[in-house]
């Protein structure tokens, strides 16, 4: 991979950190100090501030097999071939084990679908979805595909497109270009803090209600509850969200059972609909989508039928 320019003046660590978003940086910096980091075919330390535009290689260590459970858990494939399968991941599945779930997740049925993938990092995941988005999600199979995954990660060539519903009516599209860190107070949130880590949405708006917004966004980086944070940092929490949505605002006209299903609608509003990226062997460029789930779509014809009652 190579080392953006922009980011010319920050920590070596800190920007792979930046790159490999499913890495801790405390694993990135225990690669470099071991030399399977080598910056432009040297080992460095991990607080040598780059120049950009240098050429990072990664000797990933043989891995031990994963202790996560392999289970027979039915996956929504979309596609798969040798070096890739891209799945659609349902709502109130967690991506990956986590601390107090050990099992029941994304991974798991992987590993049971892909016995050769408990040898790959997170079991060949490279990025996620938070436990109640639905959509999109590639997983490698090989190390091959896994670093060339990372890499397009790393320069913004795959593509992660979204849909949402979010509160509040908006006039236009734009982007959100605020850094995320870790809440001060509050461990399981994140935030927007001038000390966190760079962190830009891009979001276009798709159809406008007297009390709400249907966006579609792009992320060009991939922190934890970006959209979420940006959104609600803008003044548009996503519908739904129990964390960071606020107050609920509900629309107008709605009758006894829409209210109800409104009400009781207790997720973020949030699907991965597109993934764009560039096959590791083959260098094509592919494409996916996966439609609306119908618990949105049902959302969106509540605040229609609202809207056509005004």
């Amino acid at each position: 991979m190579i080392l953006p320019v922009d980011q010319a003046g920050e920590r070596l660590d800190a920007v792979l950190s930046g790159l490999l978003p499913d890495i801790s940086r405390s694993r990135i910096q225990t690669l470099l100090k071991d030399g399977h980091i080598r910056v432009n075919g040297a080992v460095e330390k991990p607080s040598l501030r780059i120049q950009g535009g240098e050429a990072v290689d990664i000797d990933w260590p043989e891995s031990e097999p994963s202790v996560w459970l392999a289970q027979d858990i039915p996956l929504h494939i979309m596609y798969e071939d040798a070096h890739i399968l891209v799945l659609h991941k349902p709502a109130g599945q967690l991506t990956h084990p986590g601390a107090g779930h050990a099992d029941g997740t994304l991974v798991n049925g992987v590993l049971a679908h892909l016995p050769d993938n408990a040898y790959l990092p997170r079991g060949g995941i490279v990025h996620r979805l938070d436990k109640d988005t639905t959509g999109l999600l590639v997983v490698a199979k090989t190390e091959m595909a896994r670093q060339s995954l990372i890499d397009q990660l790393g320069v913004h060539t795959m593509h992660r497109e979204y849909l949402a519903l979010v509160n509040g009516p908006m006039t236009g599209g734009g982007r959100v270009d605020e850094p995320i860190g870790r809440h001060a107070h509050d461990r399981l949130r994140m935030t927007v803090r001038a000390d966190g880590r760079p962190a830009q949405t891009d979001f276009r708006l798709v159809e406008r209600f007297p009390r709400h917004s249907f966006l579609r966004l792009r992320l060009a980086t991939g922190r934890t509850h970006q959209i979420r944070v940006h959104m609600t940092h803008i003044g548009h929490p996503l519908v739904g969200d129990p964390v960071y949505g606020g107050r609920m605002s509900v629309p107008q006209g709605l009758d006894a059972e829409g209210l109800a299903y409104w009400q009781q609608f207790r997720r973020q509003a949030l699907h991965a609909w597109r993934l764009k990226l560039y096959h590791p062997e083959t260098e094509e460029l592919m494409s996916w989508e996966s439609p609306l789930p119908e618990e949105m779509e049902k959302l969106l014809d509540l605040l229609r039928q609202a809207r056509r009652a005004h």
